[in-house]
């Protein structure tokens, strides 16, 4: 293959060589998929029908929800169609359309959750100034840039990536089309080196948005220590501890998947890693904040009775 254009689709990993299997990873996908939609659907359903939850924090968990369905509707459905067909396949412009939906979703995901880390900090450690700092017009805006930001992002780095000259196998050891894998049929170096490069400033500023977090963290958890009710400790680490969890599993398994390099990697440690940062928090997160937050609980059950 002598570039990039004579490329009209790539490979990606199957799961499985028994039919048996293949099968079985269907129905599991399958279930996965259902169960990211009824969670989130369920969470962005009480919190647009219920007034009381038409908070600021609130609003950033409806567009995370948002997110999570868009992330996993773009990884999961292929997987599910290949192992269902006995198939391998996808097209050259399907794999750079997924490519920048995944990429869009996740880095605008990331953003968001810095943003929600920042809307926990004002509420729990400023909450006289809450109102004025994050009104109505200032969430909407934080919410806009971590979207458009995320949309930027994954334009300019799909364009680059699907604009490298490729002259190896077309075949991913991915079970989607993921940046670092396709970087690695390129046959041009200085190519190569220019969107590692971009992806060594993506990684960056992730990492400027995880010490963030884990600064307005500290400073949260120095003034719940400080609320003299245990009643009140409990309602802020029950409004934090889902967030801090997500944002764990999330930037940790997303960091380690770009910054292990392909070229030495086992894959299915890299499949494992792309499944706990692709798939697993879509499922994870509407079940760890309807299970722990109080709120949530009772929109869902007013929803339930009326």
């Amino acid at each position: 293959m002598s570039n990039g254009s004579s490329i009209t689709e790539f490979l990606l990993l199957a799961f499985a060589d028994r039919r048996e299997l293949q099968l079985l990873h269907f129905w599991l996908f399958l279930g996965i998929s259902l169960a990211a939609l009824l969670g989130n659907g369920l969470i962005i359903t009480a919190i647009a029908c219920d007034h009381r939850l038409h908070t600021p924090m609130y609003f950033f968990l409806l567009n995370l929800s948002l997110l999570d369905l868009g992330s996993i509707s773009t990884t999961l459905p292929k997987a599910m169609a290949n192992s269902l067909w006995h198939n391998r396949h996808i097209s050259y412009l399907g794999c750079a359309a997924q490519t920048f939906f995944f990429f869009f979703f996740a880095s605008s995901e990331l953003y968001l959750l810095t943003v929600m880390s920042y809307d926990r900090y004002v509420a729990i450690c400023n909450p006289l100034h809450y109102g004025t700092l994050l009104g109505s017009r200032a969430c909407v805006h934080m919410a806009a840039a971590a979207w458009g930001t995320g949309f930027l992002n994954s334009l300019l780095h799909t364009a680059n990536t699907f604009s490298l000259p490729l002259c190896q196998v077309n075949t991913l050891d991915q079970f989607f089309c993921e940046i670092p894998h396709i970087l690695n049929l390129s046959c041009s170096y200085l190519d190569y080196l220019r969107e590692a490069g971009l992806l060594l400033v993506a990684i960056f500023f992730s990492f400027i948005c995880f010490i963030f977090i884990v600064v307005s963290y500290v400073q949260i958890f120095r003034a719940v220590l400080r609320i003299p009710s245990e009643q009140g400790r409990h309602k802020a680490f029950s409004t934090c501890l889902p967030h801090l969890a997500v944002v764990s599993i999330f930037i940790s398994t997303a960091i380690f998947a770009y910054l292990n390099p392909t070229s030495v990697s086992f894959p299915f440690l890299d499949l494992v890693v792309s499944f706990l940062y692709s798939v697993v928090p879509p499922v994870v997160i509407p079940l760890i904040y309807s299970l722990r937050n109080q709120e949530i609980k009772d929109a869902l059950r007013k929803l339930r009775s009326g």
